[in-house]
């Protein structure tokens, strides 16, 4: 199976090091303005080491799929290495994944500027799955907005 990963990438004008912290803490990279999706409860717990679950409120219409309004999604971490990288899968822990992740990664550029990639990969998805998809398991948008909310958290 080829990979399938969608991503988008921006310099941002802070620290790997603080941005990592950022992003490992669902309260301060997941929330998108406006867009009624991806939005952590106020009392969801950074993740500190692979296993760490976290829910997220979602809202189906901007995917592009039926309209079933929001509902919760459960999400549990799957690799971390200090100030580089952050990912996770939707699933919770003890029940299989359903195939695809969320990442960021961090490319430290200077003391105060990192390149950022927001990206989803879904090259594990099961093929029987992946043949009835019609719609981006992430649509570019989601992961440009949650871009910029992360620059502006981290340069505010």
């Amino acid at each position: 199976m080829t990979t399938e990963r969608h991503d988008a990438t921006r310099r941002i004008a802070a620290p790997a090091n603080r941005i990592f912290t950022i992003v490992c803490d669902p309260k301060g990279h997941v929330a998108i303005d406006g867009s009624g999706m991806l939005v952590a409860p106020d009392d969801a717990e950074p993740m500190r080491a692979v296993g760490d679950s976290f829910v997220m409120h979602m809202d189906r219409d901007p995917l592009g799929d039926v309209p079933m309004g929001k509902y919760d999604v459960e999400n549990v971490c799957t690799r971390i290495e200090t100030d580089r990288l952050v990912e996770w899968s939707i699933g919770a822990p003890g029940r299989s994944p359903l195939g695809h992740v969320y990442g960021w990664e961090l490319v430290a550029v200077s003391d105060t500027e990192t390149d950022v990639t927001n990206y989803c990969d879904w090259s594990g998805l099961n093929p029987k799955l992946r043949d009835k998809i019609t719609f981006p398991v992430v649509p570019i948008e989601m992961l440009e907005a949650s871009l910029t909310r992360l620059a502006e958290v981290a340069e505010g």
